[in-house]
This record gives structure tokens, C-alpha cells and sequence, in this order.
């Protein structure tokens, strides 16, 4: 075993130490959208600094925890706050979670995240499913020794994100009444925001939106063979596109703003997709 696997065991056992909980699915609760964890009734909390040698968020609007409980009679893992590549950990550890998560039982994977729209059509509180990403901005967490126990060194990734949980995801936006965009989401490192020509060159490369997260995930979660959907909040538009400066409060209120129809999206996806 290599020593990315072991530190991957040596967490998941501190977790099984403390609950023997079996999702089988997993969200991922990105900025200003943490209190979606409300959804959940819980049955066990359990702080990411309670886990030996498991990275910790840093960043303001994730408050760093799992939550384990049921959405409907769906049982779910929810990670409310994750951790980025910008926070100075390794893209190994920022994948860690998932690959935590999966080995837990987890099968589905239903990322969120805040985005900036890159799409001259979007506007701030949109929600948008993610059909397809671009990774070649951040490390890909693939890179180094394969970890056999997980998947294959060269996964395929022309369908990563679940064509099942797609259609559903867009039946119950309907059924609903949730307005909701759809589009490619791009990676960037962060932690500074995009420059108005790195905006502008992400539109050429057709991007509808962009953030610093969610991809890295999205390639450790299919190199497990997990199944993949993926919410990106437009918390504002991207840098040139208008003339306010881009703020990290801004990006909250947005969330804030788009809340209650994530909160039902999210929610109705759960409980049918299990």
C-alpha cells in the first residue's frame, strides 16, 4: 500500500471509531450553502479536526464538518464546508473526503458549489447543473502512483457527471417550478479571483461558469466509479462583466438569495435517486 492509501485508512477507521453510519449518498455543501444541512435529520456530527491527520477548511461560510442522517429515507453524508487546493494543502488531501466518503458506502456523489457566471446569460442566484467541466487549470489528484485499490490509472472521462441523475435533476427543477441553467464548469486554482481576460479567454473555451473547486472531486469520484451530479450557485458575474469589484460577501449573499429553490432541488433529487 502506498502512503496515500494508508493515510486514506487511517481516517477512515478514526471515523468508523466513532460511527458506523453507511451513507448512500454524499453532498457536498460549498460556500454559503452550508445550511442546506438543515434538510438533514441528523444522526451523528463529526468535526473534520475529530479525524487524525484529515484537512480542515479555513475558509469562512464552511463550517467544517460531516453530518450523517437521513434526507427522506435517504441515508446521507453531508460535508458542510470542504477544503481547496488555495488553502495550501496538497490536491491529494482536498480529494481526501471524497475518496473518504466513498469507502464509507457512499455510491452517488452530488457536489455543490458557488460559481461566477461566465455565460453572458446567467445572473447572480441562478442555479446551474453542471454537464461537463474543464480541469486543465489545477492539479489533477490522479497524478503520482496509481491507487489501485481505488480505480484504473487511466479512467475514462467522457460521461463523469451521471446522464440517470442529470434527467432527474432537470424533472424535478420542473416539477418545481426552480429555474435552472445548465453548463460546463471550469477550475481555477484561487485563491485571488479571475482577471477580465482569463474571463474572457474561459468563454472562448465555452465555460458557463468557473470556481475554485468541485473538479478535483469530480475526477477522484469517477476514478472510484462513484456516480457524479453537480450544482454550481451563480453567486455573481465573473470579473469584466460588470463594473463592481468581485467579494467573498457577495457570494454568500447569493447563496443566500438562491437558497430556498436549492434547498427543494437538492432535496427532491436526494430522495429519488437512491
Amino acid at each position: 500500500m502506498g502512503e496515500l492509501y494508508e493515510k486514506l485508512l487511517r481516517c477512515y477507521e478514526a471515523v468508523r471509531q466513532k460511527t458506523d453510519f453507511v451513507p448512500k449518498a454524499a453532498i457536498v455543501l460549498g460556500s454559503g450553502l452550508g445550511d442546506y444541512a438543515e434538510e438533514v435529520r441528523v444522526v451523528y456530527e463529526l468535526p473534520y479536526g475529530g479525524i487524525e491527520g484529515f484537512p480542515v477548511s479555513t475558509v469562512p461560510g464552511h463550517a467544517g464538518k460531516f453530518i450523517f442522517g437521513y434526507v427522506g429515507e435517504t441515508p446521507v453524508a453531508c460535508m458542510k464546508g470542504r477544503v481547496h487546493y488555495y488553502e495550501g494543502y496538497p490536491i491529494s488531501d482536498v480529494v481526501l473526503p471524497i475518496r473518504l466518503l466513498k469507502l464509507m458506502g457512499a455510491e452517488i456523489l452530488f457536489l455543490t458549489n458557488a460559481a461566477g457566471g461566465v455565460n453572458t446569460s446567467f445572473h447572480a442566484g441562478d442555479l446551474m447543473m453542471i454537464k461537463d467541466h474543464i480541469s486543465v487549470f489545477a492539479p489533477n489528484p490522479l497524478i503520482g502512483p496509481n491507487l489501485d485499490e481505488l480505480g484504473v490509472r487511466f479512467p475514462d472521462m467522457s460521461n463523469v457527471y451521471d446522464a440517470g441523475l442529470q434527467k432527474l435533476i432537470v424533472k424535478k427543477a420542473k416539477e418545481n417550478s426552480i429555474f435552472l441553467q445548465e453548463g460546463v464548469y471550469a477550475q481555477l486554482t484561487g485563491p485571488s479571483y479571475e482577471s477580465p481576460a482569463e474571463i474572457r479567454m474561459l468563454r472562448m473555451m465555452g465555460c458557463d461558469a468557473v470556481g475554485m473547486s468541485t473538479v478535483a472531486e469530480a475526477i477522484a469520484a469517477n476514478h472510484m466509479g462513484m456516480r457524479i451530479c453537480g450544482i454550481s450557485c451563480i453567486s455573481n458575474l465573473a470579473a469584466g462583466m460588470t463594473l463592481s469589484p468581485l467579494s467573498h460577501k457577495e457570494v454568500q449573499e447569493a447563496a443566500d438569495m438562491a437558497a430556498p429553490g436549492f434547498r427543494r432541488l437538492v432535496t427532491e433529487v436526494i430522495k429519488e435517486c437512491c
